[in-house]
């Protein structure tokens, strides 16, 4: 089991969503939670060390600690502006 921890940019972005996008996305977290890495894609270039996980049209942008099994999620964006 992970812990999930939001950057405070990332959260009011969250919060600021449409409810259905939010419990798409709220899954996808209780995924990472749960330890479910599952098609998640690491990312290149200046995102290295990073990864994405899919919700629908949005990702999900997170890096995980692997010593203290922290999942920080960076960012959560519609597709078309997430990189």
């Amino acid at each position: 089991m992970f812990k999930v921890v939001f950057e405070k940019s990332v959260e009011k972005k969250f919060l600021k969503l449409d409810k259905n996008i939010q419990n798409q996305i709220a899954l996808k977290i209780i995924e990472l939670k749960n330890g479910n890495f599952h098609n998640d894609k690491p990312l290149k270039g200046n995102y290295k060390g990073k990864f994405r996980k899919r919700a629908g049209d949005y990702r999900i942008i997170y890096v995980k600690e692997d010593d203290v099994l922290i999942i920080t999620l960076l960012r959560i964006a519609h597709r078309k502006e997430v990189y």
